[in-house]
C-alpha cells in the first residue's frame, strides 16, 4: 500500500513538472525564433544599406574616373644632354594622362608646339640633373607645368615615362 502510495504520488509530482517544463520549452523557441528573426531582419538592412549607399558610390566614383581621364602618348624623343662634349643622348618615350577627354583633341592640336617645348627641355638637362629617381621626378613636374600652359579644356595629370634611355 504504501509503495502504491509513493508510485501514486511520483505520477502527480511528474505530471505536475511535464507541464512547466513543455512550458519552459515553449518559451525558449519563441526566443531563439525571434532572436534569428531580429538577426536576418538586421543583416537584410545592413546589406540592403551597403548596396544602395557604399557600393553605388564606389561603381559611381570609378566610372566618372575611367571616363574623366584619358592617356596620349608623345611617342618616342631622342635628344642629345647638355653634357660638356655632348656625347650622351637621351631616347624617352612619354605617356601624358589628362583629365579628360577632351583635353586629348586639344594636345593633337597642340603636338608640334608640345614636341618642341618638350626637345627644349629635355635637351637643356645634363646627366646628372635627370638620373636616378629624383631627377626623373623632377623632370615629370616640368613637363607637366609646361604642358598645362599650353591647355585650356583639361590639365595634365601625370607624366609617365614608358622608356627612358641615356646613352
Amino acid at each position: 500500500m504504501v509503495e502504491e502510495e509513493k508510485e501514486e504520488g511520483e505520477e502527480e509530482e511528474s505530471k505536475e513538472k511535464e507541464p512547466k517544463k513543455g512550458k519552459k520549452s515553449i518559451i525558449k523557441w519563441i526566443v531563439v525564433f525571434l532572436g534569428v528573426v531580429i538577426l536576418g531582419a538586421a543583416g537584410f538592412a545592413g546589406w540592403t544599406y551597403y548596396k544602395t549607399h557604399i557600393s553605388g558610390s564606389e561603381k559611381a566614383g570609378s566610372e566618372q574616373t575611367v571616363q574623366e581621364t584619358g592617356i596620349w602618348s608623345m611617342g618616342s624623343l631622342v635628344v642629345n644632354l647638355m653634357d660638356a662634349d655632348g656625347e650622351r643622348y637621351l631616347k624617352t618615350t612619354i605617356q601624358i594622362e589628362v583629365s579628360n577627354q577632351d583635353c586629348i583633341s586639344e594636345m593633337e592640336l597642340l603636338k608640334p608646339k608640345i614636341t618642341d617645348s618638350i626637345l627644349g627641355l629635355l635637351s637643356s638637362k645634363s646627366y646628372r640633373e635627370i638620373a636616378g629617381f629624383e631627377g626623373k621626378q623632377r623632370l615629370r613636374d616640368e613637363i607637366a607645368m609646361r604642358l598645362n600652359g599650353y591647355l585650356i579644356k583639361g590639365q595634365v595629370r601625370r607624366v609617365y615615362f614608358t622608356e627612358f634611355l641615356i646613352q
